[in-house]
């Protein structure tokens, strides 16, 4: 008789419905390829509504949650959902989460002091909600034994994958992602983000500082350029920086450079070095060196990447 692998996928309101599904229809085909294989496992796959959840037991080997298309449910999460994941942990199963669906396990406080990944685009709600969780938001996928988080809308995959390697044999999750035709190799999530800076923190000294960057930051600036354009000193500068962007100043003018160098990358044909001295380095190898820490790649891998 096969092992089984009770896995329950919450079906929140505004839930991605694709990839509800789409787990679903993944560890569906797991068990085909397991079958193949002679591997003695089957994942049962149950869908759980918020409104049927109270009626539905919380045992169960793998516990879902998908990742938020609309609305922001995924803020405020009815406290029964909660429970239940909480009763679920208790039984000894294994919490997933995918993109927003990672503020409702950051809810139950089971992320306390863990690592985790979410959307780059919520990163910093998600600071500032729950700072209590080491958030790693370069991190596609966080595996931390009974805990699963991944990042982006279309990080369902690669949680997929991950939850077929862990409770079969990475064999076999080899084997589906060739049958899906998805990339089983490593990914990270800083490939894909972008430099969006946050201006309506409400501090106006900053946001008149953070305009003047954007339309100067191919020359050279320095933190007492900034603090005489903020109208502050320094080590008021500094501190109020990083209070409203979440960035120290030499930090926050590498990304915005490393953002345009990027799409320069993607709109022209320009050589890096040309790029880099167009962003304001004179440098084209420290340049480089900031690239590959915040992007993750080479120029040349960024653009064969995605141009």
């Amino acid at each position: 008789m096969k092992d089984s692998i009770q896995v329950v996928i919450i079906d929140f309101p505004n839930a991605m419905q694709s990839a509800v599904l789409g787990l679903k229809e993944l560890l569906i085909l797991a068990n085909q390829i397991i079958s193949e294989s002679d591997f003695d496992l089957i994942f049962n796959i149950d869908t759980v509504s918020i409104t049927d959840i109270k009626q539905q037991s919380s045992q169960c080997e793998i516990l879902i949650i998908p990742p938020s298309i609309l609305g922001n449910y995924y803020l405020t999460p009815d406290k029964a959902l909660i429970e239940f994941i909480h009763q679920a942990r208790a039984s000894g199963a294994v919490i997933c989460s995918a993109c927003a669906g990672t503020f409702i396990l950051a809810e139950t406080g089971l992320l306390n002091q863990r690592p985790a990944t979410t959307h780059w685009k919520l990163a910093q709600t998600f600071q500032e909600k729950y700072p209590q969780v080491k958030l790693e938001i370069d991190n596609l996928l966080i595996n931390d034994g009974e805990l699963i988080t991944a990042g982006g809308l279309m990080s369902w995959t690669d949680l997929g994958l991950e939850i077929v390697a862990q409770f079969s044999k990475p064999h076999i999750m080899r084997a589906l992602g060739k049958y899906l035709i998805v990339d089983t190799g490593k990914r990270e999530q800083r490939y894909y983000g972008s430099f969006n800076p946050v201006f309506n923190h409400g501090n106006k000294a900053i946001v008149t500082l953070q305009h003047y960057l954007q339309a100067n930051y191919q020359h050279p600036i320095t933190i007492s350029n900034m603090a005489k354009t903020a109208c502050m000193s320094e080590r008021t500068l500094l501190r109020q920086f990083k209070r409203a962007t979440g960035f120290k100043p030499n930090h926050y003018m590498q990304r915005l450079r490393v953002q345009k160098a990027c799409d320069l990358l993607e709109a022209s044909s320009l050589s890096f070095e040309l790029i880099a001295h167009s962003v304001g380095y004179e440098d084209a190898n420290s340049f480089r060196k900031v690239f590959i820490k915040i992007i993750g790649l080479t120029p040349s891998a960024f653009k064969q990447r995605f141009v």
